[in-house]
């Protein structure tokens, strides 16, 4: 059954296509030809890569667990290598949450490594991707992986780092993000820990730092504007918008241009928040957060 899900949905991709991602159009070279199985289309949506150590403690694990699910929860792609430990964990906990998932492997997009990951791959293969630089049948090669990290990075909007070492293929994807301009995000980890000197050393020199879930629902919303859907329906977080609008009422073509976006934009944005019972218009024409929002944005604090 995998097999003919395998061959049913696989894709090739030519750099000059429509189809062909324009992020990895930022690497320095970019790849003339990428394999893949699943919906191309993914390859083109806002995501987020969310990378960590093999050898992954628990407290990596349970990390990249949570990543996972509140970056699926907020419409990202999530993007990893579909490893074990950390980008396994990510992976699965975005599939679990009803998220799209890009696998990107230094092996043929039609073979499974590790075996331990094969229902990460299948789920990214059913709703969202996997992706290669190697033809098809290719085996896991050493050489492969660190080119492989390079897409990862380039694939994506940002990159979450859970765990690493200082000499590792995690900090290699994070060194590629920021070379390319990508933002960076890092969990911070024990001092004592070998696997968390690297993400450590990512925050001292300016990344963004993850302390909990609340920190990356804020991040995902303002380099994002999207807004965490809970389980209930709910949303979690503002973005760029109610951000603005719960610091001071303002009018449609005020936040236009402190935003820098169109004002047909913005009002259609205004309209469905006003829709969701999020915003009001007042008299005047601002625009102002509900009484309720107001108060669930005063229980999370500053």
């Amino acid at each position: 059954r995998s097999s003919d899900l395998m061959r049913e949905k696989s894709f090739e991709l030519r750099r000059g296509e429509d189809e062909y991602p324009r992020r990895l159009e930022d690497l320095s070279d970019p790849p003339e030809r990428l394999y893949g199985i699943g919906a191309a289309e993914v390859l083109m949506d806002a995501g987020i890569a969310i990378v960590g150590s093999r050898r992954a403690s628990p407290y990596g694990v349970a990390a990249a667990e949570m990543a996972g699910r509140i970056a699926a929860e907020s419409g990202l792609v999530v993007v990893s290598g579909g490893a074990l430990g950390c980008d396994a964990a990510a992976l699965r906990a975005a599939q679990a949450s009803g998220g799209t998932t890009v696998v990107v492997c230094g092996c043929g997009a039609d073979v499974v490594y590790p075996q331990s990951s094969r229902d990460v791959f299948e789920g990214a293969m059913s709703r969202g991707a996997v992706i290669s630089l190697e033809r098809w049948g290719a085996p896991p090669r050493r050489y492969a992986f660190p080119k492989r990290n390079r897409i990862i990075a380039a694939i994506s909007d940002s990159t979450l780092v859970v765990e690493a070492g200082v000499r590792s293929g995690t900090m290699s994807t994070a060194e590629s993000a920021s070379a390319m301009g990508r933002r960076l995000y890092a969990i911070p980890g024990s001092i004592y820990s070998p696997q968390s000197v690297g993400t450590n050393e990512l925050i001292s020199d300016g990344a963004s730092i993850v302390c909990s879930e609340r920190d990356l629902e804020m991040c995902i919303a303002l380099d994002y504007d999207k807004l965490r859907l809970c389980a209930d329906g709910s949303h979690s977080e503002q973005g760029r918008v109610l951000s603005a609008l719960v610091a001071s009422p303002t009018r449609a073509d005020e936040l236009a241009n402190r935003l820098g976006e169109s004002v047909i934009t913005i009002l259609g944005t205004l309209s469905d928040y006003e829709a969701r019972g999020m915003i009001v218009r007042l008299p005047d024409g601002r625009y102002s957060p509900t009484a309720e929002l107001l108060r669930a944005s005063d229980r999370m604090g500053p």
